[in-house]
């Protein structure tokens, strides 16, 4: 038989064997002597140098633990220890939940930030139809509830949308250019909007919008034929006939007729709504049914302006007097870029970037207003817009070449923006002259201030730290810094300092042109003429037409607080949008641009390879 040996190898017992304790003790002493000349290990030769002398001493005990061998005692008591702490610290955190604290406040918001809160606003103090309840504007109410319904040539239900300005007149092409310029805004700052607290506010207003420019054609069908491109008439050259412009009345009050005036060959509405259709299914991609839905118009009408190819303000009409469009081939660029992004269909990149349509709408030449972005001309919003895909895609052939040359366009009008160029005037206050002294010049300035911010950004993201402006370089500090100066000017860093913001600051237009602000909500009616003595007196606003910026001061920095003279006093749409997008880009620091929401519908891009050289003849 055989036992298991604690040194090692077998032991042999013999169980006839009859010797008695002592003989087996004294065996196993002999064994255990001979184990010596052994080699022990560490273990083994501790319990050797224990001795006789420590037989009566209690045994210690081990624990192993796999890669160590400690003390029984000592792993008890490190446990134990371990226990305790855990236990003090969740005490110790317990009291301090517990006993009530001071939180350190956030930092105050930045002056742009401030100021956007209130540019919004404005857009709230412009809704028609039934103004919803959080709508925050005390003295508006439920207004134009009969647009589109009381026309009997239209029979249609185009209530809702946003008054362009100081009267009550709905115009479907600033109004489509106000949501595609909220909605880039929103793609590319939304975390700022979210910081702001106004990300929710700012959807909701492009929502408003939206809603009603789906109203105004057949935007369930792939085909359509017309375009319902405003309602209300401002004519006044007729004669003192009850209209938008010749009466002086709360939206609220009207009871004029307010006819529609639709379009047949629109290309140039058709490609702005489809921008705004486009732009605003990005910024509502969480909401799938909605934006198929803003897809699906926008491709409707984009076909539609394709085909039946004019302008929406042909001489003579209502919307030539006020919003008169010089082309439609920009908005063919403009918004075959944003249905491209909204779709990932390469057939719209296609036709952005033909060079042929590029030419028409002015790419390859300059003129006095190149480089001026605004609700008629979207040449150089589109062209920071195709940019922004080379610097982040990079398609490749058969795009390359002509997105190449629009980065180097868009880098000439950010070269123009500069106070070292002479391409535009700026007045001794500061102020860029983008329409060359003409009136209402902050509509522009904001635009190009949010261009400048935004080109900005893209650079930085792109981990271009500038770029050049012939032989010298610019660093984009540069860029940002003009957006700020224009910026601060209007918020009241002027010769004036007034605040172009009403109710930012503690001095800005009291006398706004505005129907609304002008004629207090007391309960009385007034009618088409009992409203002029409210336009004509001296006295400031009844209601303060909070966040809107007015058309601004002259080219001399001077300014007129006249509520008569709408070139001084009067705000719009396009203007205050153009405002919101500025501001979101500068406020909040430097913190940049969301990458890659604008490409969320883009597919993975595989250039084609070049077409190979032609064969050689000798």
């Amino acid at each position: 038989m055989f036992g298991r040996d604690p040194w090692g190898g077998t032991l042999e017992i013999s169980n006839a064997e009859s010797a008695t304790d002592d003989d087996r003790s004294r065996n196993l002493q002999d064994l255990d002597r001979a184990a010596l000349s052994r080699q022990l290990d560490e273990t083994q030769q501790s319990w050797l140098l224990a001795g006789p002398g420590d037989a009566g001493k209690k045994k210690k005990r081990y624990v192993d633990l796999g890669c160590i061998v400690v003390s029984r005692k000592l792993f008890l008591w490190t446990i134990g220890s371990i226990a305790a702490i855990g236990v003090l610290v969740g005490f110790i955190m317990l009291i301090i939940k517990a006993i009530p604290h001071r939180h350190h406040p956030a930092p105050p918001p930045d002056d742009y930030t401030r100021a956007l809160h209130k540019a919004l606003m404005f857009f709230n103090a412009q809704r028609s139809g039934p103004v919803p309840k959080h709508n925050n504007v005390s003295w508006r109410g439920n207004s134009g509830m009969r647009d589109g319904l009381s026309d009997d040539s239209i029979k249609k239900n185009l209530v809702g949308g946003y008054y362009d300005a100081g009267d009550a007149i709905k115009f479907n092409f600033p109004m489509s250019f106000a949501m595609t310029i909220l909605s880039w805004s929103v793609i590319e700052y939304s975390a700022k909007y979210e910081a702001a607290g106004e990300l929710q506010h700012v959807k909701e207003i492009i929502k408003w919008g939206t809603d009603y420019l789906l109203k105004t054609f057949n935007s369930s069908a792939d085909t359509i034929d017309r375009i319902a491109a405003q309602v209300g008439l401002g004519d006044t050259s007729k004669g003192p006939a009850p209209n938008d412009h010749y009466c002086w009345v709360r939206p609220e009050d009207i009871d004029y007729p307010r006819p529609v005036y639709e379009c047949h060959s629109c290309s140039d509405l058709a490609g702005e709504m489809a921008a705004a259709l486009a732009a605003a299914s990005i910024v509502f991609k969480d909401s799938k049914t909605y934006s198929e839905k803003l897809v699906h118009g926008a491709r409707t009408l984009f076909k539609y302006g394709r085909e039946q190819r004019g302008r929406y303000s042909p001489g003579g009409s209502d919307p030539s007097l006020f919003y008169n469009s010089s082309s439609y081939w920009d908005e063919f660029v403009w918004g075959g870029a944003w249905l491209y992004y909204a779709t990932g269909n390469s057939s719209y990149l296609q036709l952005a970037t033909t060079p042929g349509i590029a030419k028409h709408a002015g790419a390859f030449w300059g003129g006095p207003d190149y480089g001026v972005f605004s609700w008629d001309n979207k040449l150089t919003g589109a062209q920071v817009l195709l940019s922004r895909l080379r610097l982040f895609l990079s398609p490749g052939y058969p795009y390359e070449e002509i997105l190449r040359t629009f980065h180097n366009q868009t880098g000439n009008v950010m070269c123009s923006y500069l106070p070292i160029f002479r391409s535009f005037n700026r007045t001794k206050g500061g102020l860029i002259q983008l329409n060359h002294g003409r009136p209402q010049p902050l509509q522009y300035v904001v635009n190009a201030a949010f261009l400048a911010s935004m080109f900005s950004d893209y650079l930085d993201a792109a981990d271009t730290p500038g770029w050049y402006c012939g032989p010298n370089f610019y660093s984009t500090d540069v860029l940002r810094n003009f957006a700020k100066t224009q910026i601060d000017y209007i918020l009241g860093n002027n010769p004036q300092k007034m605040s172009y913001v009403v109710g930012y600051g503690t001095h800005y237009p009291k006398h706004v042109h505005h129907r609304g602000a002008s004629i207090p909500k007391n309960g009385i009616r007034y009618n088409c003429k009992g409203g002029w003595k409210f336009r004509d007196t001296k006295r400031p606003n009844p209601n303060t037409l909070t966040g809107a910026m007015v058309a601004g001061p002259d080219k001399h920095d001077g300014f007129h607080d006249v509520r008569m003279n709408y070139n001084y006093t009067e705000p719009t749409l396009a203007g205050n949008a153009g405002l919101v997008a500025a501001l979101v880009a500068l406020s909040g620091g430097n913190t940049g641009i969301d990458k890659n929401t604008i490409f969320s519908a883009v597919p993975p891009l595989f250039p084609t390879p070049p077409p190979p050289p032609a064969a050689w003849n000798p």
